[in-house]
């Protein structure tokens, strides 16, 4: 039988239920393995959607007639640089298409949607009605219907060097294309120095 699941975003779910309705919400996901995942959500996400910075969706599930948070995940718009060497012919050719060639950098500048944070809520264990690769598509559809309106067919997003992380993201169809940089504000909830960058052509 085949789940439905229902996407809110965030500002809707503000307008709707109010800002103080909404945190009691967002502070019930628990998330143990990534705190930057969890810290998002309960402390930061409503003032992102606020000032514009990312969009939040949050998937709901009807779970004996209680709608209960399962996940999340958020995205933005962003300029992203990718090196020529770190492409596959084919996504060069792809890429190549809307993308702005620098001969300078032997790399590529385009505009492509960010998925920013994504997560699992393991509360109360509604974790076990949601897969990781179900989260991930309906972030990736998402971005699809956007594309329809505003162009583009790239979606990224980055994550920790850590090897079920990119064993999960290259097995849904990314492609790892550079590292960036931890900012200082990031060395606290994550791991490492630097962050893997991945793409997909949608």
């Amino acid at each position: 039988m085949k789940r439905e699941y229902k996407v809110i975003n965030l500002n809707d779910m503000i307008s709707m239920l109010g800002e103080d309705k909404s945190k009691e919400i967002l502070s019930s996901f628990y998330c143990p393995k990534n705190k930057d995942v969890q810290d998002f959500i309960r402390v930061k996400a409503i003032e992102f959607s606020k000032q514009g910075l990312a969009r939040t969706h949050l998937i709901f599930m009807n779970i004996k007639n209680e709608m209960k948070l399962l996940g999340y995940f958020t995205l933005s718009n962003k300029a992203i640089s990718i090196h020529k060497k770190s492409l596959s012919n084919k996504l060069r050719s792809r890429i190549s298409k809307f993308g702005n060639y620098e001969n300078e950098y032997n790399a590529y500048t385009l505009s492509a949607i960010l998925i920013g944070q994504i997560g699992k809520n393991y509360a109360n264990e509604v974790n076990k009605f949601i897969k990781g690769e179900e989260i991930l598509k309906i972030a990736c559809d998402k971005v699809k219907n956007a594309q329809l309106d505003i162009g583009g067919r790239v979606v990224y997003l980055e994550c920790e060097d850590v090897e079920y992380l990119v064993d999960f993201y290259t097995n849904n169809g990314f492609h790892s294309f550079g590292k960036r940089m931890l900012d200082k504000d990031e060395k606290d909830s994550l791991s490492g120095k630097y962050l893997i960058q991945f793409l997909r052509y949608l």
